[in-house]
């Protein structure tokens, strides 16, 4: 009976895969308008890239491509509307960094990171500076740490949520310089640069593409790219590691879909976006938003997802972060 059973179930999963691959082949996804979920608010790198290649894949697809907004929670409500939907490859998410650090920063997660949710292709990455308002007299590394011993718990930093990068590299930033300093998190990477922009704000990581205007109008000051080497996007900032840091931050995004989705309708989909990835207007756009393409394999995407996991899972046990 169990050798039965096993073969009942590996025809079942032969069929299913075949079933798949033939719903593919044949052309039958997509079949309708298909649905890209970025759980944060609009206008921030991750709802940008999330349109710019959602039109593309609209293009080569030959459907509509919708992106909603689906913000709160530090993106739970958004991811966890997706885990939830039809495994059929009509309702997919954007993510971004905060959906690998909530595997542990997060207690209760309403789904299952690694079980709900399948890696499909993964697109973009932004660099990370860090930058402070000029009325705060920081200007490098070694001004920053003076001031947070001289005043504990005074400086800022803003984020673009509890469990961002931006959240998490300032966390590390404080144990790399043995400082303590306060975090403010935001909805989003804009109302968190309106008050930095303001002085509300003492520092903040974020993407070099949209500091590098107020940078260079001098209404910011770049302390130094979350970068290991010089960024080719801003060759004359020095890097947090020149100056001691050797602290790595940035965002990226990546396009996941319920688990269950069948593996021929994820590699198309794998496929789709790494031809969007190369298009010129999209090409053109990265490079002037200062965003590394990553095109690779669904499977890529998934190794890169662990690695990351793993990377926020060390930071947050180190700071001691905790959320509800």
């Amino acid at each position: 009976m169990q050798r039965r059973h096993f073969l009942q179930a590996g025809s079942a999963a032969a069929l299913a895969s075949t079933t798949g691959l033939g719903l593919a082949q044949s052309g039958a996804w997509p079949a309708k308008p298909i649905r890209i979920i970025v759980p944060f608010t609009p206008g921030g790198t991750t709802d940008m890239v999330a349109r710019l290649i959602g039109t593309e894949l609209g293009k080569q697809l030959g459907q509509s491509v919708i992106v909603e907004n689906k913000p709160g929670a530090g993106t739970v409500i958004g991811v966890d509307y997706v885990a939830k939907q039809p495994a059929d490859g009509y309702t997919l998410v954007c993510v971004a960094n905060s959906f690998t650090a909530n595997k542990t920063l997060v207690k209760s997660l309403p789904y299952d990171t690694s079980k709900d949710l399948r890696p499909a292709a993964l697109m973009g990455l932004s660099e990370h500076v860090l930058a402070t308002h000029p009325s705060s007299g920081i200007k490098t590394l070694a001004d920053l740490k003076k001031a947070a011993l001289a005043k504990p718990d005074t400086l800022t930093y803003a984020s673009f949520g509890n469990g961002t990068s931006a959240h998490l590299s300032g966390a590390l930033l404080c144990q790399m310089l043995g400082v303590d300093m306060v975090h403010v998190p935001y909805k989003g990477q804009g109302p968190a640069l309106t008050d930095l922009l303001g002085g509300q704000v003492s520092v903040m990581f974020g993407n070099w593409s949209e500091f590098r205007g107020h940078i260079e109008s001098g209404k910011l000051h770049a302390v130094g790219m979350a970068t290991l080497k010089r960024s080719r996007f801003a060759p004359n900032v020095p890097t947090l590691a020149e100056q001691g840091a050797a602290l790595e931050s940035n965002s990226w995004q990546g396009l996941l879909a319920p688990a269950g989705t069948p593996e021929a309708v994820v590699q198309r989909l794998n496929a789709e976006v790494n031809k969007a990835l190369a298009m010129p207007n999209v090409v053109e756009v990265f490079a002037k938003s200062g965003i590394v393409a990553l095109p690779g394999s669904a499977a890529q995407f998934g190794s890169f997802v662990n690695s990351e996991i793993g990377k926020y899972a060390d930071i947050i046990r180190r700071a001691n972060i905790t959320m509800g």
